[in-house]
């Protein structure tokens, strides 16, 4: 009889420590991936990156601790967001440009060329 209990105690501490190197992980993935609280710039393109004219592309964008976004030149309002996708339907080879500020004053930006054929 004891040796069920003893058993199933370690059984259990098996398992919460399994649990918690879980959580250890999750939480080194999710610092990694947006930062330990400074303004960062996740993702910032076009898909496709090359399109006919009067084709629409997605343009995508994500920052993590931002206060003000915006994209230049500016197709539609922009927010801080982790992860924001719309249409653009730009008529010639444009450079985009996504400028975020944090609320001290800092700030990021990240460009490329959206072409058009």
């Amino acid at each position: 009889m004891v040796w069920v209990f003893v058993s199933r105690w370690n059984e259990n501490r098996r398992v919460e420590r399994v649990i918690e190197a879980q959580r250890a992980r999750d939480a080194r993935e999710i610092t990694e991936k947006y930062g330990s609280g400074g303004l960062q710039i996740l993702r910032f393109y076009a898909t496709p990156g090359v399109i006919a004219r009067g084709q629409k592309a997605l343009l995508c964008y994500g920052v993590a601790n931002a206060k003000t976004v915006r994209i230049e030149p500016a197709p539609e309002h922009a927010w801080p967001s982790l992860s924001r996708c719309f249409e653009i339907t730009p008529a010639r080879e444009t450079r985009y440009t996504l400028i975020a500020e944090d609320a001290e004053g800092h700030a990021a930006k990240q460009s490329f060329v959206l072409y058009v054929k």
